[in-house]
């Protein structure tokens, strides 16, 4: 744990260092490049910066072109309007070719806080992991999120990168830690159940290994930043030797981490998975600890639904 940093702050900072040493790096930004932290780029590389106003559909169209002459392209915007507005762009125009575009989107989940929920994309994994060449990663803090940027910018293909607006505790601060693109990361060990989560609720679901530890109950933490393609060898590790699953996600229970995760389990090894996340609803205006309490994203939570589900077997 340390300094809580946002992830965005992290994508700005890393955005700005890897262009500086690779000059077919090109970003893109849709009128938010001071939200978003692409301005961090632009102010060290304002040649290869490019507003597009507010044009989602059009940016990515654009992206797709830079791509094809042969640059590496990070288009950025809040999720809502990546994966949302501009979807059929992405799914069009970047996929179907497999250009080599990274839609870095900012300002996911509900804890976008008081900007409501116009402004909190709950669907956005769900979206992007439906289109075929997309790479979906979901980074947990900011070591993790210059690790993916990094990692992406060498990657070549679509990517689809989730960040958040809220400042989030270090949770991969181990010197061995080490990121690879559609692997899992195993935080804890145990054997009563397994917790596997993405994005910030990594570090709620850390929290909660400690609240069950304090019980007496073992339970092994993942962290899946990569939703796809999902590390199948984890999950069905996880399952074989812990018989049971709970996922936890800052997104909707539907389509999201705990659909990859039972997708795998379903046909390799069927165990209970249990989710927390957001039930079928849309988030509301708000401050982001308010509402990740009031829609049960809490260690609190997933420590309830580990132990609803060691009762089922």
């Amino acid at each position: 744990m340390g300094n809580k940093i946002a992830t965005r702050e992290a994508y700005g900072k890393t955005l700005a260092k890897i262009g500086l040493e690779n000059e077919q790096i090109v970003v893109l930004d849709a009128d938010l490049s001071k939200s978003t932290k692409t301005a961090d780029f632009k102010n060290v590389c304002a040649d290869r910066f490019i507003n597009m106003g507010i044009a989602e559909g059009n940016m990515m169209s654009v992206a797709a072109g830079l791509a094809a002459a042969g640059k590496t392209v990070f288009a950025s915007t809040f999720a809502i309007f990546a994966a949302g507005r501009a979807f059929e762009q992405i799914r069009n125009s970047i996929c179907y070719p497999k250009l080599n575009v990274k839609v870095c989107a900012t300002h996911a989940g509900i804890t976008v806080g008081e900007d409501g929920a116009s402004h909190q994309s709950v669907e956005d994994l769900a979206l992007m992991r439906s289109i075929p060449n997309m790479t979906v990663i979901s980074p947990s803090d900011a070591v993790e999120t210059e690790a993916t940027i990094k990692a992406v910018a060498q990657y070549n293909g679509p990517c689809y990168v989730r960040l958040g607006r809220l400042p989030v505790n270090i949770v991969n601060s181990n010197s061995d830690y080490k990121f690879e693109i559609g692997k899992g990361v195993t935080l804890k060990e145990g054997t009563k159940a397994t917790i596997i989560a993405t994005g910030i609720m990594v570090d709620e679901a850390i929290l909660a290994s400690d609240i069950l530890k304090a019980e007496g109950i073992d339970v092994r933490v993942i962290n899946i930043h990569t939703i796809k393609p999902i590390d199948k060898d984890i999950i069905i590790k996880a399952a074989k030797e812990t018989k049971v699953i709970i996922t936890a996600e800052e997104h909707s229970v539907i389509g999201g981490l705990g659909s990859a995760v039972s997708e795998v389990t379903s046909e390799e090894y069927p165990v209970p998975v249990l989710k927390v996340g957001l039930m079928d609803t849309f988030g509301e205006s708000g401050k982001p600890m308010e509402l990740l309490k009031k829609y049960n994203l809490t260690a609190e939570e997933i420590a309830c639904k580990v132990r609803k589900g060691i009762s089922m077997l």
